[in-house]
């Protein structure tokens, strides 16, 4: 049987985030991607207006009819949603996988060393119930920080801060952690790949940007990546190179500010995979 990956997430119509990064990216791994959005806006919130519509009651009436079908999944990979939809989506997974799923949290919440809008100051603690099980959780630095209810630091920190976050991280129940946004050096930016004993690093050169949706390109990439049968860390050497790839693609475009041109990118990625 061949394999199909759930990826659950919101999709911003326009802005190249989110559901409309992860199902281009993810099918491009030559992996079957199906999705079910937890919520649909115009656009992402970094517009100056948007609109958005809580999916959150259909996602019982979806898991009924994916049960009648026996449609079943053999990976996850979920990216943001709200406290209300962890418990459903535990029983999505519960639910519907197959022998050996394997499953991907990114726990999309905060960034910068500020929550994003909307999430309630318990929201921490209902996603590291999600991340309880997962086989890989995607944290950025702020993200960890809330997940451990530690202050956060964007510079000036030692390997060994970025270890205690990794080793505390599996603490939670993930199998294994990919801490992003890791930086020693000024120039150079990177990952923590921890697999409950030993931490790997993986660093790329640091654009002199920050540009919207780079987490979602990582995500996606990373999943599809890890599908393919790469292990951890050639994952996230993919998927951290892929995201260069595509900032490279968008920097000169001035008038491109509300996300990165991953399709251009896409290319290296096929490459990348061997496909």
């Amino acid at each position: 049987m061949d394999q199909r990956l759930l990826t659950i997430q919101d999709i911003s119509c326009v802005g190249q985030c989110s559901l409309t990064v992860a199902l281009p990216v993810i099918s491009a791994c030559g992996i079957e991607t199906a999705v079910l959005p937890s919520s649909v806006l115009s656009n992402h919130t970094a517009f100056k207006f948007w609109t958005f519509n809580d999916l959150t009651f259909d996602m019982e009436n979806i898991l009924s009819q994916w049960k009648k079908e026996n449609i079943t999944f053999s990976a996850f990979y979920t990216g943001y949603v709200s406290e209300a939809q962890i418990p459903i989506i535990k029983k999505i997974i519960k639910e519907t996988s197959r022998k050996n799923a394997l499953v991907v949290v990114d726990p999309v919440m905060a960034d910068n060393g500020k929550m994003y809008p909307g999430f309630s100051a318990d929201f921490p603690k209902k996603m590291a119930e999600l991340c309880n099980g997962a086989d890989v959780i995607l944290p950025n630095i702020t993200e960890a920080s809330f997940l451990l209810g530690i202050e956060y630091r964007s510079e000036n920190y030692e390997k060994e801060y970025i270890e205690k976050i990794c080793r505390d991280l599996i603490k939670l129940g993930a199998k294994n952690v990919v801490l992003t946004g890791v930086s020693f050096e000024k120039d150079k930016l990177g990952v923590a790949v921890y697999d409950g004993n030993s931490i790997e690093y993986y660093f790329t050169e640091k654009l002199p940007v920050q540009m919207h949706g780079t987490g979602d390109v990582f995500a996606s990439s990373f999943a599809g990546s890890l599908c393919n049968g790469k292990t951890l860390l050639e994952s996230a050497k993919i998927a951290a190179n892929y995201v260069v790839e595509s900032i490279k693609a968008t920097i000169d475009d001035k008038d491109h500010w509300y996300g990165v041109k991953f399709e251009k990118a896409i290319p290296y990625l096929v490459k990348a995979l061997g496909k």
